[in-house]
């Protein structure tokens, strides 16, 4: 179970005038959210767990001695951002096995401005969910490189029920990959989506992710994970 908390942490997972980003991605000392988190494996498994991330304020980036944004997620990682009118980025992560912060991609945007619909990056992702049925280990993951994901904006006033409550306006975010998987020798290689959606909220943040990596092969097992707000200070 905290492997795959880790690896939620990792989907989800930056000071004057706040930029404008900071309304849609809170990163000031004192907030915490927790979610719902529930994750679909083939046809029949499902499993449900929480998880609960918190920011704790501007703290100095040992990677290049300057001034980041850090938010814990109870899996026990952190993660430090900067925030400027380019948007949301992420510098860094750390988890409590690792010694020192690991940098992140240079560009590697949570949240791109302009916060208007068909503002696009990349950042890199992988497959999280997707699992052979026979071999070891199963997840497709081990021995991947990184996957670039395209985001892309594609609302800005969606309204969205979550457990915490109905927010609006939000932004609906869509991530789309793919990763190129050999099956089996009959079928070979083939192309396997992946696909994000994210909702982030005024004054709020992130309230709902979708994230889906479907399998047409009886070699692979496909999957679902959902996130869902359940409060928030």
């Amino acid at each position: 179970m905290r492997q795959r908390v880790l690896m939620i942490s990792m989907l989800l997972a930056g000071c004057s005038r706040a930029p404008e980003g900071q309304a849609w991605f809170p990163l000031e000392a004192g907030h915490q959210w927790t979610y719902a988190v529930t994750t679909r494996s083939g046809a029949d498994t499902s499993e449900r767990e929480s998880l609960t991330l918190r920011t704790l304020g501007s703290a100095t980036l040992v990677l290049d001695d300057k001034p980041a944004w850090l938010r814990r997620s109870d899996s026990g990682i952190n993660y430090w951002l900067r925030a400027d009118d380019s948007g949301i980025v992420r510098v860094a992560s750390k988890s409590d096995m690792q010694t020192d912060p690991v940098a992140d991609a240079p560009g590697s945007f949570v949240l791109k401005a302009p916060f208007v619909v068909g503002t696009q990056w990349q950042a890199p992702t992988t497959a999280y969910l997707l699992m052979r049925t026979n071999e070891y280990p199963r997840e497709i993951k081990h021995g991947l490189a990184p996957i670039p994901m395209t985001y892309q904006i594609e609302a800005v006033a969606d309204a969205v029920q979550t457990p915490a409550g109905r927010f609006s306006p939000c932004l609906r975010v869509r991530g789309s990959a793919t990763v190129r998987v050999f099956v089996d020798p009959i079928s070979g290689w083939r192309d396997q989506p992946l696909t994000t959606l994210e909702w982030y909220c005024r004054g709020v943040g992130l309230v709902k992710l979708e994230r889906s990596e479907p399998s047409s092969s009886p070699m692979l097992v496909g999957g679902s994970r959902t996130l869902e707000l359940e409060s928030w200070q």
